[in-house]
């Protein structure tokens, strides 16, 4: 058997996660043939074929391929682990921290309170991703994730998790409407995102009155934007929606608005940073319980 090139494994990782030699080398910066060639040193130094091409002529693992791939995922881990805990091991903070949330908080929370972080941490970046899906901490796609909902049992063992407290919602309608809020429709999301608890109290709350507007998004910033619009009224953030002019809340009906928890998540091996601890003490003081006060109008049905 020949000897094991560990650099290889980053080969067999970038074609698994990019299904093809092309993709593959873009993601490394080299050409196709050179990806090929790799490929074909691993394997025979493995002794296994680890990529089959299929119908469609995608590049897909096989059974050795995916042991592989999995253990290679282990040696990524390890190895961002050495170089954070090296390259962080001053006691400042400096250098690169991405964090990414859903669009509405990184639009709305984070980079109008990134002033204060920024000057207090001068030799700090931040990167501020807004990302409707949950961008993976294990394979270094973010350092710092925000996620509206309790972390899956199966993540707890990889990854680290805090609640930071809750997201509350509340209706709102734009204020210079002159027609009752209860006329208005209710604007909501797209079927795809029904599943969502919000989506779901708006669809029983348009059983009972108002019904469904015309316009569907995906997105939570939409729906703050058609209810400034005037399109209708829709559930939001009350840490987003009680700091926009225009909009003022309306009282619930039947059943109670509802509320997400806000967990904040990071790997194990970058806890001790400290621009990691900057960063995440920042993120709790601007979305945590002490954080922006309701200050918004209200509107009486």
């Amino acid at each position: 058997m020949q000897v094991l090139d560990w650099n290889d494994l980053r080969y067999v990782l970038a074609l698994a996660r990019g299904g093809s030699h092309a993709a593959a080398a873009r993601h490394l910066g080299v050409d196709p043939t050179t990806v090929a060639r790799r490929l074909r040193s691993i394997e025979a130094a493995l002794g296994a074929r680890l990529f089959e091409r299929t119908v469609d002529g995608a590049m897909s693992l096989t059974q050795a391929g995916e042991v592989t791939a999995k253990r290679a995922e282990n040696v990524e881990e390890e190895i961002g682990g050495l170089l954070e805990a090296v390259q962080g091991a001053d006691a400042s903070a400096s250098g690169t921290v991405c964090v990414t949330a859903v669009p509405i908080l990184i639009n709305r929370i984070l980079v109008p309170a990134a002033a204060e972080l920024i000057a207090r941490h001068p030799q700090l970046r931040v990167e501020l991703v807004a990302e409707s899906r949950d961008l993976s901490l294990t394979r270094r796609e973010a350092d710092i994730a925000i996620r509206l909902g309790r972390p899956s049992s199966d993540m707890d063992t990889r990854v680290l998790a805090r609640r930071a407290g809750m997201l509350e919602y509340a209706a709102y309608a734009a204020s210079h409407i002159e027609a009752e809020p209860t006329s208005l429709p209710w604007l909501t999301y797209e079927d795809g995102m029904a599943h969502l608890p919000q989506a779901f109290w708006i669809a029983r709350a348009a059983q009972r009155s108002g019904g469904v507007s015309a316009l569907a998004v995906n997105d939570a910033e939409a729906l703050l934007q058609g209810v400034q619009a005037g399109l209708g009224r829709s559930l939001l953030p009350c840490i987003v929606a009680d700091h926009v002019p225009g909009l003022a809340r309306i009282p619930a009906d039947e059943v109670a608005f509802p509320a997400r928890e806000i967990w904040v998540l990071t790997h194990p091996d970058l806890r001790h940073l400290a621009r990691i601890a900057a960063v995440l003490a920042w993120i709790e003081t601007s979305i945590g319980p002490s954080g922006r006060r309701p200050v918004a109008a209200s509107i009486s049905e």
